[in-house]
């Protein structure tokens, strides 16, 4: 499998300058962050999440986890993990686990964690296990100028 093509031309129609990077096939983004040489702080990886109000989706390092309670706070509700018949059900032209941070593409509402801010670098899954997506920072950004941030994450 390649880039799924709602990711693709989502990102054409935002005029993000992106490329990317092909990958030994693995599954945990601090394992692909791993072999292709990637700083873990500059692999952004998606969680999307349940609450009330709906689904969002969480941005932040490979290095670290969501923490659930500050993300609560942030939202104002309780928020717990989206099952994964959830994440494929929305994500349903990628493989499973695959779960990109463009959930715009997806209708998804993006939080960013400020760890991901300004970096000079920012890699993701491209919706397969084979491919990553790499722009600049400065793309990234914009990428995600309408996103709300704040600082959600905990190392593991």
């Amino acid at each position: 499998m390649s880039m799924p093509m709602t990711i693709r031309e989502y990102l054409r129609a935002c005029d993000i300058d992106f490329e990317e990077v092909p990958h030994p096939r693995e599954v945990t983004s601090s394992r692909i962050a791993e072999r292709t040489h990637v700083a873990g702080n500059q692999m952004a990886k998606a969680v999307m999440l349940q609450g009330d109000a709906g689904y969002r989706l969480a941005v932040l390092p490979s290095t670290c986890d969501a923490d659930l309670d500050r993300l609560s706070a942030l939202f104002h509700e309780k928020v717990e993990l989206a099952s994964e018949a959830q994440i494929a059900e929305t994500f349903s032209d990628c493989d499973p686990g695959a779960t990109t941070p463009v959930g715009q593409a997806y209708g998804l509402q993006v939080y960013i964690d400020d760890m991901l801010r300004h970096q000079p670098d920012i890699y993701f899954e491209a919706g397969d296990h084979q491919t990553l997506v790499h722009m600049s920072g400065r793309e990234f950004d914009r990428l995600m100028t309408a996103s709300p941030h704040g600082r959600f994450s905990r190392h593991h």
